[in-house]
Order: structure tokens, then sequence, then C-alpha cells
């Protein structure tokens, strides 16, 4: 699990193929890997990866073919950067909301204008995803925690502050370019227990 509270940008090195699969290398920027053991998990750009050949400032990992079609790590290219949470600990402070790294799908920017000396951005979403969006609820953009602002059918807007446009990969963003979404866990169990209580049967 992971908090979306972004503690370092960091950069994909390398990405290599491998049987239709990828190993990807990141240098990791400021993130200390001290207290990184190989197979320990660290999201990138809010994808769940596990880490392999760590070294003072860099790791590996593999990357399967479903998470590659499923989340923007497939489009990357070498010198990109990348957001990065170390796994939560149960000693650690919640300073976002609970954060699984299972990317749901893909969103896109489709506006960014300024609002003082924040931004507001909108994004737009697939109906499947869409649904579990809802105003002032969490939603995970890029591994970044995020309130939402209002929904409108298939596009929400959230505001960045400036230490969010400083401290993550949001800088670097424009409109038009795609962005990993996970919808908050919750509204996947609310929409689970509904189910249930109308007679549904579970999908299996």
């Amino acid at each position: 699990m992971f908090t979306g509270i972004i503690q370092s940008i960091g950069q994909l090195l390398s990405s290599e193929e491998r049987g239709g699969d990828r190993r990807m290398v990141f240098h990791v920027g400021a993130l200390a890997l001290d207290d990184v053991r190989q197979g320990d998990s660290i999201a990138v750009a809010g994808v769940c990866l596990t880490a392999l050949d760590l070294t003072e400032d860099s790791f590996a990992a593999d990357v399967s073919r479903e998470t590659l079609g499923l989340t923007t790590l497939g489009a990357l290219e070498p010198g990109a950067p990348v957001n990065l949470e170390k796994a939560l600990r149960l000693s650690d402070r919640l300073g976002g909301h609970l954060v699984s790294g299972h990317v749901d799908g893909l969103g896109r920017v489709i506006d960014i204008h300024g609002d003082a000396r924040s931004q507001r951005w909108t994004f737009e979403v697939p109906a499947t995803l869409a649904r579990y969006i809802a105003s002032k609820g969490s939603i995970c953009i890029d591994g970044v925690s995020l309130t939402v602002n209002e929904v409108d059918g298939l596009h929400f807007g959230v505001n960045l502050i400036p230490h969010t446009q400083q401290v993550t990969t949001f800088a670097a963003r424009r409109v038009g370019d795609a962005v990993n979404i996970e919808v908050d866990r919750m509204a996947r169990y609310a929409e689970r227990l509904i189910e249930f209580r109308a007679g549904e049967t579970p999908a299996m």
C-alpha cells in the first residue's frame, strides 16, 4: 500500500524487451534506498512494481504485458521523469489516502489553467472509471493523491498547489497527455455491497 505522497522524482534509465515483457531500470533521484530490500514494492507513476537489482541510486523492475498495456509505463522513453514512492509502513503518517498501486486505467489531460498561485487541471476518463469518481472524493493520478473538485460526466477537475507542481511530474505534463488513474477503493467496495443487497449474482 501507498499514500499518494510523492517522495522523489526519478527517471527511466532503460527499457529492455524480454520475451514480451520489459525490464525497466529507474534512477531514484533523492529517494533513499537504504531501507529497501530485493523484492520490496515501489510505486512508479502510481504503478506498484517489485524492486530488483538495487544499487545506491537505482533499481530494476520486470513489467508484465498487462501492466504495459494498462498504464503509461509502456510508452515511456529513457529520460522520462516518474513519480516515486516507497511502500507504506504501519508507523507512517497517512498524508494522502490509501493507494494500492493497482492502476484502474488511463485518463487524459484536457485543460490546464491558472487559479491564483494554483493550477486547475481537468481530466477525461472512460465511463468505466467515471462512475467511481465523486466531488470531494479522493483520486490517484500518476501516483499523486488528490481531491476531486468537481465532476461533469466523463470529466473531473483537481487543484494543484505550487508545492505539488514542484515535487511531482505534473510540471512536465501537457494537455493531451495520458495519465495513470487509480480510483478510490471504497467506491468499488460500495458498488460491490450494493450489488449484493440488490440480489445480483457476483461475477466469477
